[in-house]
């Protein structure tokens, strides 16, 4: 069974150290990688669809969170507020009154909207040090964030808009959604009580997942506090499940915050705050794609997509031309010379990289690479160039495939 601790360690992807503190992982350089990778595909997946990014600072004043909500409603998962003379400031436990902030510095007209602004930033929660564990809980969280503010009329095809990016976000990194949940509230006092906003929030919700004809189950008691929430649920290989990305739909925010846009009557009205986040937090995902794929990632996400293995020194100089040129086509390439050892204990060592090529002296005449895979299959002598131009279309395509259909 794969478990993301162990295979992180082993692949020095990431780690951890007493005095940086307990659920406060660091990244070694595959694993920041990985990380970037993901990142910036996010970011492109999201341009794509008409999102703007920005950058928040980590910290806001504690009135800020008394305004949002989250201070009477979820100071129990916050770290305390810190003195700055006069002023009380707090460590964010979420992104979403940092850009209510953002988007209520500038007028907007219903031309504008909606406004899809998106950032991969980092907050804090305060968890209990008996339930971190590697990168799926930890204390400081890099969450892929967005927040769309919208017509109330536009909500439901924001929402659905959302869906398909996480379905395709999925298909690209090999990833199962086991099941869609609409979480609701449940009695208690850690909701926001106002019904007929609740009830709204929900009949929109549920519209966007019957519109995407997703099957879907309803759980009570998993609501955000101040909305309900589609959530995607995932399992690991041991059987546990997971949310790892959310749509929301928040009509409380947008009025503690009072936000408005002017409408076509020249009037000022209020947006709908679609919140949604494609792949959660980073370090879930990260972890989760440890787990499924066992540290093979698909070649796009490989932290080494391409390692060349010389057979003897004398094939170190050709060795070294076909890394160069990999490397110019923006590939991840690294060359693997006898000084690691042996030709078999090399192969063995670059066993999780997709590709390998070995160069022996009949290789070397022939401008021509032997080919192997990562599953296995050995595709025998291969010019260089079609060999990068595989792997360059693979990579592109961001298939989970090795060859076919390159």
């Amino acid at each position: 069974m794969h478990d993301h601790r162990r295979i992180g360690r082993e692949l020095d992807l990431f780690d951890t150290d007493p005095l940086m503190g307990a659920g406060l992982p660091y990244w070694l350089p595959d694993g920041a990688v990985v990380r970037h990778t993901l990142e910036e595909y996010i970011r492109g997946v999201e341009r794509a669809a008409g999102y703007r990014h920005v950058y928040s600072p980590v910290l806001g004043k504690r009135e800020l969170y008394e305004i949002s909500g989250h201070w009477s409603h979820y100071s129990d998962d916050m770290f305390p507020p810190m003195r700055l003379g006069a002023e009380e400031v707090v460590l964010r436990p979420s992104l979403c009154p940092h850009h209510a902030l953002i988007y209520r510095a500038r007028s907007h007209s219903y031309r504008d909207l909606p406004l899809r602004m998106a950032e991969v930033g980092g907050m804090y929660r305060s968890e209990p040090s008996g339930v971190l564990g590697g990168l799926t809980r930890v204390r400081e969280i890099h969450l892929n964030d967005a927040h769309v503010f919208c017509t109330p009329d536009q909500a439901v095809d924001e929402a659905l808009g959302a869906l398909e990016l996480i379905r395709r976000a999925y298909d690209d990194l090999g990833i199962r959604a086991a099941r869609h949940r609409l979480s609701l509230p449940a009695d208690g006092g850690k909701y926001v009580a106002d019904p007929s906003l609740w009830r709204r929030a929900t009949a929109l919700l549920r519209e966007a997942l019957d519109a995407a004809g997703l099957r879907y189950e309803s759980a009570p008691g998993e609501a955000a506090f101040y909305g309900p929430k589609i959530d995607v649920q995932i399992v690991d290989p041991a059987g546990r499940e997971s949310t790892l990305s959310t749509v929301q739909i928040d009509f409380h925010q947008p009025a503690r915050f009072d936000l408005h846009y002017i409408g076509p009557d020249g009037a000022k009205h209020r947006p709908v705050m679609v919140h949604r986040s494609i792949i959660g937090s980073v370090e879930r995902a990260v972890a989760h794609l440890v787990e499924q794929h066992g540290g093979a990632f698909p070649p796009w996400l490989a932290p080494v997509q391409l390692a060349v293995l010389p057979v003897s020194e004398a094939q170190r100089e050709r060795a070294r031309s076909v890394v160069e040129r990999a490397l110019a086509l923006g590939l991840r390439a690294e060359l693997h010379g006898p000084e690691q050892g042996s030709l078999g204990a090399r192969i063995r060592a670059a066993r999780l990289v997709p590709y390998q090529a070995v160069i022996g002296a009949r290789e070397a005449d022939g401008d021509e690479v032997a080919v192997r895979l990562r599953d296995g299959r050995r595709l025998g002598g291969v010019p260089d160039r079609e060999l990068l131009r595989v792997i360059a279309a693979r990579v592109e395509m961001r298939g989970t495939g090795l060859w076919e259909s390159a």
